[in-house]
């Protein structure tokens, strides 16, 4: 699953507002935060991304 690049180049992390990349992190799609203090990881469900804190994961 590969989110279309103008999706990816508006979202920002709900936390810090950083830019989002896709991560390889898991076998199910999700979107990893790119800023330096905050790095939670969002997951896709369904081809949607869920940008809320309450669902995101810290990384591992």
């Amino acid at each position: 699953m590969s989110l279309p690049s103008f999706l990816l180049e508006i979202l920002v992390c709900p936390q810090c507002h950083a830019p989002l990349a896709e991560s390889s992190e898991r076998d199910e799609p999700e979107l990893r935060c790119t800023g330096d203090t905050c790095g939670l990881i969002y997951p896709v469900r369904d081809e949607i991304p869920v940008l809320l804190v309450d669902e995101a994961r810290r990384p591992s």
